[in-house]
């Protein structure tokens, strides 16, 4: 993604520094660490009850803040580099969308766990699906990084990108299009992000095969995918978002703006798409593009 290179570099720095001092940060904040913030100084309370849930678990909570997001951890040297993240994930996303003056009246608040038992826990107070690995609710964010693995996935990004659009549509956006947007942004992100560190990343949409996918029309009217389902219902909504916008991004926002007031996905593709006039031909020409398993050109 462009328009972000500055700020992607001086992100990997930050990021490669944390990662270099992770022994001082475990001590403290350290040079170029989150300050942390006593938990009756936070500039905003969280009114979410899963943010006290939460609280209530993991043992012992640090606090900081950053200018759109309000974190609470365990260790610096873990929040460090995830509200580094968080902050380029922020604009990514409000970029993408066209909207990098987002107003941001209140900042986000987002928990980290470290340790896999807490999470569990967390999940079942919570009433989660056991497979989730973050999650955006009522405008938090709940996330877990443990810290014994290296590299992170795109979850943050994933999450930071439900925020957004809570933030922009409210919970309107039908089921594919939030999944496949979030999938579809923070595979780019987390991407770019992490060349900004040095290493060498590229984003990979996952294609599925021609038998195993959902119908257009079933897919748009979907609220939760089958259990056994879940992986060819996430790739298969990232990879139409991605063919859309591919196609034509203008058009493609319109479609969204449509779709987050409640138009009907084949009735919203006649008022925006002469490339796709009946939800028919959308499905014909994206079934040879949804099968296809190839990195994704930038």
């Amino acid at each position: 993604m462009q328009g972000f290179s500055k700020l992607a570099l001086w992100l990997g720095l930050l990021g490669l520094a944390c990662t270099n001092a992770s022994a001082e940060l475990e001590q403290g904040s350290g040079l170029g660490g989150l300050p942390e913030v006593a938990f009756s100084d936070l500039s905003q309370p969280d009114p979410n009850p899963l943010g006290a849930k939460a609280l209530a678990l993991a043992g012992e909570w640090k606090h900081g803040e950053t200018e759109h997001f309000i974190y609470h951890y365990q260790r610096s040297f873990v929040a460090t580099p995830i509200a580094a993240e968080a902050e380029f994930h922020y604009r990514v996303v409000t970029g993408e969308l066209g909207r990098p003056e987002l107003p941001w009246p209140e900042k986000a608040h987002i928990y980290i766990f470290e340790a896999p038992a807490a999470w569990e826990a967390f999940q079942s107070a919570g009433q989660l699906e056991p497979w989730t690995g973050g999650i955006q609710s009522a405008g938090s964010l709940f996330i877990v990084r443990n810290p014994a693995y290296r590299f992170a996935n795109n979850s943050l990004g994933h999450e930071v990108a439900h925020l957004v659009l809570h933030r922009v549509y409210g919970d309107h956006l039908p089921l594919w299009l939030n999944e496949g947007f979030a999938q579809y942004v923070s595979k780019g992100a987390r991407s770019s992000y992490q060349r900004a560190r040095g290493y060498l990343s590229k984003p990979r949409s996952h294609g599925v095969a021609s038998e195993k996918l959902f119908p257009l029309a079933t897919l748009a009217t979907m609220s939760y995918p089958p259990a056994d389902q879940v992986t060819t219902f996430y790739d298969e909504s990232e990879r139409l978002v991605r063919f859309l916008v591919a196609t034509d991004k203008p058009k493609f926002f319109a479609l969204l703006d449509l779709l987050a007031r409640g138009q009907p996905l084949e009735s919203a593709l006649a008022k925006t798409s002469v490339v796709f006039p009946s939800l028919a031909n959308l499905e014909e020409q994206f079934t040879d593009y949804a099968s296809k398993d190839s990195p994704i050109a930038e």
